[in-house]
Order: structure tokens, then C-alpha cells, then sequence
């Protein structure tokens, strides 16, 4: 499990993530493999909100704002607002961030920020992460208008 560094009150209060504008977005998230095993029938699903005429993730009470599996909440979803982007231009993987995120808007440039960004990034760069990238190459995606705080070698 990936050590958090966004305070659960920030979340609580947001709406931006687990809502999607278009049924097939990007920024749905991916499951491993290894996940299909234990998300409740195997796999995420996006549904019409009603109220806000967009989709969200099946699993989010709009209501409070709540993951319904936020003990066994997919790695996509513990990784948010960082995501594995491959440029779409150069083929490299970044470890990116969501600048939309309010989190990100408010840290970015602390230190604690930056001391997360080399967790991740020499996570991502181990042995054990690199095999799981490649085993679960859904998890790279290019994502618009993110950006790139550090080059991965998968």
C-alpha cells in the first residue's frame, strides 16, 4: 500500500475526482490484475449521476462523498492525484500530478510535496515496480493537461 499524503477532509470536500465528463475517459481508473480478484465483480464501473449529468465511479456515495471500497480502493485510486503519464510525443513515463486536484494547487511547491514526489518516484523505479508496470501496462496512460514531475524507468 502506498503511504498517503492528502488529508481524507480534503477529499471529503472536493468533487473533482471519481467524476468523469465522457463514459470512456482516461482518467477512470485502471485495475491490476491481481485487483480483478478483489473489487466486488471484478472490475470498476461508471454511472450516470442524474443530478450533475456526468458519470462517476459506481463506488462513490455522491451523497457524503465516500469510496464504498475505500479499504481495498484499487492502486489507480490510492495513487490519485499522481498518475503514471507516457508522453505522447518522446514515449517516455512520468510520474505526473493533476494540477486541477486542490491538494496539488495548495502543495505543490512545499516540501513535504516534493519529499512525497521522490517517494513515489524512487518507488516507481524499483525492481518490484517496474515488473508490476509491465505486467500492468494499463496503468500508463497519456493523460491532457497533467503535469510531469519526474522520468520513470520501467
Amino acid at each position: 500500500m502506498l503511504k498517503q499524503i492528502i488529508p481524507e477532509e480534503f477529499c471529503l470536500k472536493c468533487d473533482g475526482c471519481c467524476r468523469f465528463a465522457e463514459v470512456n475517459s482516461v482518467w477512470f481508473p485502471h485495475l491490476l490484475k491481481a485487483e480483478e480478484k478483489i473489487i466486488p465483480k471484478g472490475k470498476l464501473r461508471i454511472v450516470l449521476d442524474k443530478k450533475s449529468g456526468n458519470f462517476i465511479c459506481s463506488f462513490l456515495n455522491a451523497k457524503n462523498n465516500k469510496c464504498k471500497i475505500y479499504s481495498i480502493r484499487p492502486f489507480e485510486c490510492c495513487l490519485y492525484p499522481f498518475l503514471l503519464n507516457r508522453d505522447a510525443e518522446s514515449d517516455k513515463i512520468f510520474l505526473a500530478v493533476d494540477t486541477n486536484c486542490t491538494f496539488v494547487k495548495e502543495n505543490l511547491k512545499k516540501p513535504e510535496f516534493k519529499k512525497y514526489t521522490e517517494y513515489l518516484t524512487t518507488l516507481f523505479n524499483s525492481l518490484d515496480f517496474s515488473e508490476l508496470m509491465k505486467n500492468n501496462p494499463q496503468l500508463i496512460q497519456s493523460y491532457p493537461d497533467v503535469l510531469n514531475l519526474a522520468e520513470l524507468t520501467p
